[in-house]
C-alpha cells in the first residue's frame, strides 16, 4: 500500500467564484484536457459531461452510445464546494476514489483547490499506477489533476 492517501492542488483563477464554478461543471468540455493522458476517448472525438445535481454522473461519451463513468456527484454547495466520487477506466465494480473542489475568494479572484483522495484502498499493482507507488504515484496524480486546473484557469481568463 501506498504511504500516502491523497493530493492536493490549487490554482488561482481571475474571476469571482460563482463563474469559476460555473466554468468547471458547466463547461467541462472546453477546458478538460483532451488526449489518452485525460479522457477515455484518447485522440477520438468524445465529449465530457457533468450533470449538475446532487448525484448527477460525471462521464465521457465516446462515439455513438458509449460512455465512460468518470464519477457522481456526491456533495453540490455551488458557488462554493462539490466532490465526486471518481474511477478511472482500468478500476473494476466497486473501486472509486474521492475529489473534493472548492472555490474560495481570494483577492480579485478565486483559489480552486483540488483534493483527490482515498488511494490506500487501490492496490500497488493496480493498472492505474503505471508501476508507481508511494508518493511517485501521487505525484504523477498531482501533475495531472494541476494540468487540468491550468486548463481551467486559462480557459475562464485566458488574458491573465
Amino acid at each position: 500500500m501506498t504511504t500516502g492517501d491523497r493530493i492536493k492542488v490549487s490554482v488561482f483563477v481571475a474571476v469571482p467564484p460563482a463563474t469559476a464554478f460555473a466554468a468547471f461543471t458547466e463547461q467541462i468540455d472546453q477546458w478538460w484536457r483532451r488526449g489518452p493522458a485525460y479522457r477515455a476517448a484518447g485522440r477520438s472525438p468524445g465529449a465530457m459531461n457533468l450533470e449538475p445535481r446532487l448525484g448527477g454522473r460525471i462521464f465521457e461519451t465516446i462515439g455513438g452510445d458509449e460512455r465512460h463513468e468518470v464519477g457522481s456527484i456526491i456533495a453540490w454547495q455551488p458557488p462554493d464546494h462539490f466532490a465526486f466520487t471518481w474511477r478511472s477506466v482500468t478500476f473494476t465494480r466497486g473501486e472509486t476514489t474521492r475529489v473534493e473542489v472548492t472555490f474560495r475568494p481570494r483577492g480579485n479572484g478565486t483559489e480552486v483547490a483540488l483534493e483527490h483522495s482515498g488511494w490506500t484502498a487501490i492496490p500497488d499493482d493496480h493498472p492505474v499506477r503505471h508501476g508507481q507507488v508511494g508518493s511517485a504515484f501521487l505525484g504523477s496524480i498531482g501533475r495531472w489533476w494541476a494540468d487540468l486546473l491550468t486548463s481551467l484557469a486559462n480557459h475562464v481568463a485566458p488574458d491573465a
